[in-house]
């Protein structure tokens, strides 16, 4: 069988520990066999990025805005405990923060669903999508330490006028943090997500804590506000779904009670906590898209989850893992779809979709990684153990009937 031809590459992002090992392994078992790959590679492994002082990470990203497709391996986000085991020359920020940002876009996250593996909230019958924004706030907060004194927020205009607030008067040792977010930006992800929304006809539900942060927070009710009612209220209307603005506490609650085929837009942080949420009520962190989708129509696909630690260091050791690759494979095939989809090419967006329900079909049959054995319950299908390789073997075998 002659191998399919791709005409673009895809910026491919390489990254640590067991994601790393598994990354290779997909290519080997399940991409290079049918297609003949092309990429711009970038290693985003932690020695690379302290070799380079992260330039790395930046012309990954830079890559990304020049092909408008990337796919991502999971990367360590170095702490105190990092910086002292690699050996770095500093602690680096968090990769994906900083392509994120150069980007600007919005992280779509949904589960991937599969006969015989049932949420832990039993109403949830169709896919919860977290819209996460991925610019600003936490993830480019500006903190440190205090003392006795007091802690002032400063906002010079540009004429050079000055205005002050007071953030706390300390009596004693504590610690600030400054926040920052653009109405640009917040103008992209909310036009990211009524797009999102209409095109996979999802209701979209947006919430901030905008009673508790009434400028901040309220700014972002504001636009989605705005940028509703003068482009998208009709769309949404003629689609017969709705937008709703709701406080996060509020949406909690609803979305515990729906049964899903709803999109949930959360700022960075709460987007970053609920997927988490979301991915393990599903059944598993492993079981979770993710794509980073900007205003200009570039791509960036990632698994949702780390960079599975524990099995590294036993795969170290010598010894066998079943470390599940789902989102990983899911990452490729989806980076796969959309270069074929921008490139016209058919046999490439029919690779990824056989790809993908392979995967599923694998695991529907009864053989899976070890971390789904236990939740998964298929009347007259008795799940079976595989290692990681053993596991990318017998999708392979699927994948090859369906080619």
């Amino acid at each position: 069988m002659s191998k399919i031809i791709m005409k673009t590459p895809i910026v491919e992002m390489d990254g640590d520990e067991m994601t790393r090992v598994l990354w290779q392994w997909i290519k080997d078992i399940l991409i290079n066999p049918f297609v003949d790959l092309k990429t711009e590679y970038y290693d985003l492994g932690l020695p690379e990025r302290d070799k380079t002082d992260d330039q790395v990470t930046v012309d990954s990203a830079n890559a990304t805005l020049k092909y408008g497709v990337a796919v991502k391996c999971a990367t360590i986000t170095p702490n105190n405990q990092r910086v002292e085991e690699y050996n770095l020359k500093k602690m680096y920020k968090r990769p994906n923060g900083t392509i994120r940002a150069m980007l600007d876009g919005t992280v779509f996250r949904a589960p991937i669903l599969v006969d015989g593996i049932t949420p832990y909230i039993p109403t949830w019958k169709k896919p919860i999508v977290i819209a996460r924004h991925a610019y600003g706030d936490i993830y480019k907060a500006v903190d440190g330490k205090a003392g006795i004194g007091k802690a002032e927020l400063v906002f010079t205009d540009k004429d050079g006028n000055k205005q002050t607030q007071v953030i706390h008067d300390f009596k004693g040792d504590g610690v600030v943090c400054a926040m920052h977010n653009t109405d640009k930006s917040i103008e992209s992800f909310a036009r990211a997500c009524f797009n999102y929304a209409l095109d996979q006809k999802l209701p979209l539900w947006f919430s901030t804590e905008d009673t508790i942060s009434k400028v901040y927070d309220g700014n972002f009710k504001r636009i989605f506000a705005e940028v509703y009612e003068k482009d998208y209220k009709k769309a949404f209307e003629d689609a017969g779904i709705e937008y709703m603005y709701t406080l996060i506490d509020d949406v909690v609650a609803r979305i515990v009670r729906s049964e899903g085929g709803i999109v949930w837009a959360c700022k960075n942080y709460d987007g970053d906590v609920m997927s988490d949420m979301v991915a393990t009520a599903y059944g598993s962190l492993a079981m979770m898209t993710s794509v980073l989708v900007s205003p200009q129509g570039i791509y960036e696909y990632e698994a949702a989850h780390g960079t599975v630690t524990r099995h590294y260091y036993k795969y170290i050791k010598g010894e066998q893992t079943s470390t599940n690759p789902v989102a990983t494979i899911f990452a490729w095939s989806g980076a796969l779809r959309k270069r074929g989809e921008l490139d016209g090419l058919k046999d490439l967006v029919d690779f990824a979709n056989n790809l993908e329900k392979a995967t599923v079909e694998t695991i529907e049959s009864g053989f899976m990684t070890g971390d789904l054995v236990s939740i998964f319950k298929k009347e007259g299908v008795t799940p079976v153990k595989l290692n990681s390789k053993e596991f990318l073997s017998k999708i392979a075998e699927n994948l090859q009937k369906a080619m």
